[in-house]
């Protein structure tokens, strides 16, 4: 079995969760690539999905799941639904999803595969995910699927005591030399951690790079 296959793959290089393994092993990854790309769907690599982005490689999609510590209770917000896999690998880690996508077109099209996967505990919303998404926080964790130059502020402000949020940063005009970070709100503080280097779309918004 191709996901059993990939779950093997993942954990030799690393991913030491069991609950985000299993989690890898439940979605179809399949349902959230072009159908020419389907016979591509469990290589270990991105691929396009439309509008110039992209649906992570399963590693990175396992390793930010992993860095937030999901224990399947609290919510978890991500920014950049994109496809809807990683919303849908969380749905099963955490008790309530939310995501946020500023392009229509992805976030519909990500509705209608969960919904014909029966995830009801994901929540979609379309507009600039560099704000968040206020209205249901704090969240235990904070995904962004796209590099941004800093943390946004108002992703730090919705999180929980103790939340996490899981962000690539890069600072460079060109967008290159981004890090994979974990930054862990302590009261008024937060802590950052690197997590290796990483390549991501642009997130673009607000508090993101400007279009």
């Amino acid at each position: 079995m191709r996901r059993e296959r990939l779950a093997r793959e993942l954990a030799a290089r690393g991913i030491a969760s069991r609950a985000v393994l299993d989690a890898m092993r439940r979605i179809p990854r399949e349902r959230f690539v072009q159908e020419a790309l389907r016979g591509e769907a469990y290589r270990d690599a991105s691929l396009p999905i439309g509008e110039k982005q992209t649906i992570s490689q399963p590693w990175i999609v396992a390793r930010m799941t992993e860095l937030a510590e999901p224990d399947g209770t609290g919510k978890v917000l991500e920014i950049g639904t994109g496809s809807g896999y990683q919303a849908a690998v969380l749905s099963s880690l955490f008790e309530l999803v939310y995501s946020v996508e500023r392009i229509a077109t992805l976030s519909t099209r990500a509705r209608q595969t969960l919904r014909e996967l029966g995830l009801q505990n994901v929540h979609l919303k379309i507009f600039d995910g560099s704000y968040g998404w206020s209205e249901f926080a704090p969240y235990r964790a904070i995904l962004v699927t796209a590099a941004a130059p800093e943390a946004p502020q108002p992703l730090i402000d919705q999180l929980e005591e103790g939340g996490r949020l899981i962000i690539p940063l890069g600072n460079t005009a060109e967008q290159t030399d981004q890090v994979l970070c974990r930054i862990t709100k302590r009261g008024d503080e937060t802590v950052q951690e690197a997590h290796g280097s990483c390549r991501f779309v642009p997130l673009r918004g607000r508090f993101g790079w400007r279009d």
